[in-house]
């Protein structure tokens, strides 16, 4: 077995970052590898060419050369000044088909575009045969064990797959992307010897590199945390051609750190893309005919673009009443008021929404905008968490029960008729009973019109982990969670029925699920809403009889409601500008 190598790139292949580690490990020696007692001049070839490339491994950068060039400004990888034991050629993908599966959150969506379109430009093919893949990448979630647990279980169904390969003249390649790679690191190299590659949320340039050093029988893995990488200059390619909508990345990690949150530990520190770069991919994908963009970030509305200096004055942040920070106050530069209004005028046909913010930054700029505002829907997500202050204390959320109901009513009175979404975890450290039914009564007073529930998941490294007891049993965090689920139900259904007998606006998305004589979208709150495919006038041309296309905008007529559906019957087709009179 080979030694431990850190292979330590100087300037174009990663500086030393206090929050980063770049690893090679080898994971089998050529000299174990299986011979036969004949080996065929292939088999000789691809021997010679693993020697040749172990060879140049071995006298690349030294730990101290990496050391020297630690200070250097980073810049990113280039295809045409690899590292010194990879050749432009072995970076290429040679026509390899990739095989792409993505778990978790909106974020990990936009990453795999990402991904592919490092990999597109270097020449791989994707497929979405599993069976033909010649490397498949799972791009992962650390946010709950149970989601750690999917991928674990994932990598023992693509082990047989693996192993028969391992008998064909082409091996296939396994790899782990984003959060569960930066959390576990070597622990999955270690844990599981079929995996050939680890790529960070940082790490998705280097993933020619890294399917490089693979070829050669190794292991390698990229976990660097960037203080910087917002992939502006990587323009994500779509992975659904029949798409009506799309993920937009505008800034990258988190600085809350609230106690129970991972994400700050995989995502790394907050950084914003440019606005320019963002305006452009707006602009490509209203010319691709799309109707409908969300811009994704962990705390997306903490938005600041620093990169043009003359707006980088000593402004601060100005922050929803009765909320504060865990971190100093950030001032200057461009922030989301102004990238929220620049992106709503590329297209007034298309919607705009954002995900996810935190309560703390919906100054009232913001509001107003989003009510003044046709085509930016009426629709937030107000994470809540929890409904009890000493819960959110302990959580490091910044506000109390008090200012978080404050601060609906304020938004209610700024943007009349908003749908209301949030985020709560039952079972937190310390949960009492009492902290249970505040939350239970928040539910209540809000009436959300969506919810996003969970059960507590202690992860390492949070601050929980390392101050907190996670002494809620599981059954009572089960319990708790079913009564919020119920709750929510409720009171979604009562929220919901104000919809009925209402003209709503609806993009359409395809057909239904469920029936193939129905159409289903999504109207300005975000709801689905489910109307029968048929014949419709078109506002534009009252002569014409049209059936609705997904990338359509529709009127329909609400019926009836669950919790989390509205069904009705269409109006007409028509445009987002027109249907301002009728809704």
């Amino acid at each position: 077995m080979h030694p431990l190598q850190c292979v330590l790139q100087a300037q174009k292949w990663g500086p030393l970052a206090s929050m980063s580690w770049l690893l090679l490990r080898t994971c089998r020696a050529l000299s174990n590898l299986p011979s036969t007692a004949c080996p065929s001049p292939e088999k000789q070839q691809e021997d010679g060419v693993r020697k040749d490339f172990s060879s140049r491994l071995a006298t690349g950068p030294t730990f101290q050369h990496f050391l020297r060039s630690a200070s250097a400004p980073q810049e990113k990888p280039d295809m045409e000044d690899p590292p010194p034991y990879v050749t432009v050629e072995e970076l290429l993908g040679r026509q390899r088909k990739v095989y792409l599966e993505t778990y978790g959150c909106q974020m990990n969506v936009n990453d795999t575009e990402i991904a592919w379109s490092v990999l597109q430009k270097s020449g791989y093919l994707r497929t979405r045969n599993l069976q033909e893949a010649d490397v498949i990448l799972l791009v992962t979630c650390s946010i709950r064990e149970k989601a750690e647990q999917t991928i674990w279980n994932r990598l023992q169904q693509l082990k047989a797959l693996k192993t028969k390969r391992l008998r064909s003249r082409v091996p296939l390649r396994i790899g782990i992307l984003g959060c569960m790679a930066e959390r576990l690191k070597e622990e999955i190299l270690n844990r599981e010897k079929m995996v050939d590659i680890l790529a960070g949320p940082d790490a998705y340039r280097d993933l020619p590199r890294l399917l490089a050093v693979a070829e050669s029988g190794q292991q390698a893995a990229n976990v660097l945390l960037s203080l910087d990488e917002t992939y502006a200059d990587v323009m994500p390619v779509q992975t659904s051609p029949s798409a009506t909508s799309a993920f937009v990345s505008i800034m990258r990690g988190c600085d809350n750190m609230c106690s129970y949150c991972i994400v700050p530990f995989t995502r790394g520190r907050e950084r914003s893309r440019p606005v320019a770069s963002i305006l452009e991919e707006v602009r490509k994908l209203s010319e691709q005919g799309l109707k409908e963009v969300t811009l994704l970030g962990q705390n997306v509305n903490s938005f600041q673009d620093s990169s043009e200096v003359q707006f980088n004055n000593a402004v601060s942040t100005n922050l929803s009443r009765g909320f504060s920070t865990n971190y100093k106050p950030k001032k200057g530069g461009l922030r989301f008021t102004y990238l929220l209004d620049q992106v709503s005028r590329v297209d007034p046909e298309m919607r705009i929404r954002f995900t996810s913010p935190h309560p703390k930054d919906f100054p009232d700029e913001v509001l107003q905008l989003i009510h003044e505002r046709d085509n930016i829907c009426k629709q937030i997500h107000l994470p809540a968490q929890s409904g009890s202050s000493r819960v959110l204390e302990a959580m490091r959320r910044g506000y109390s029960r008090e200012a978080y109901v404050e601060l609906i009513h304020h938004i209610r009175e700024s943007i009349p008729g908003v749908s209301l979404s949030s985020d709560f975890i039952a079972g937190f450290c310390g949960e009492t009973e009492e902290d249970h039914l505040q939350t239970v009564s928040l539910l209540r007073e809000v009436q959300y019109n969506m919810g996003f529930l969970f059960a507590y998941s202690m992860r390492q490294k949070t601050r929980a982990y390392h101050r907190l007891k996670d002494d809620v049993p599981e059954e009572v965090k089960l319990r708790r969670l079913e009564e919020l689920i119920t709750v929510f139900r409720e009171e979604a259904t009562k929220a919901n029925m104000a919809s009925v007998g209402s003209t709503q606006l609806v993009l359409v998305e395809g057909h239904s699920k469920r029936s193939a004589t129905d159409l289903c979208g999504r109207n300005d709150g975000n709801l689905k809403v489910i109307f029968p495919d048929v014949e419709m006038e078109d506002i534009n041309n009252s002569d014409v009889r049209v059936r609705a296309q997904p990338g359509d905008y529709v009127l329909v007529k609400i019926t009836s409601t669950s919790s989390q559906t509205l069904k009705g019957h269409v109006l007409c087709r028509t445009t987002l500008k027109d249907s301002s009179a009728y809704c």
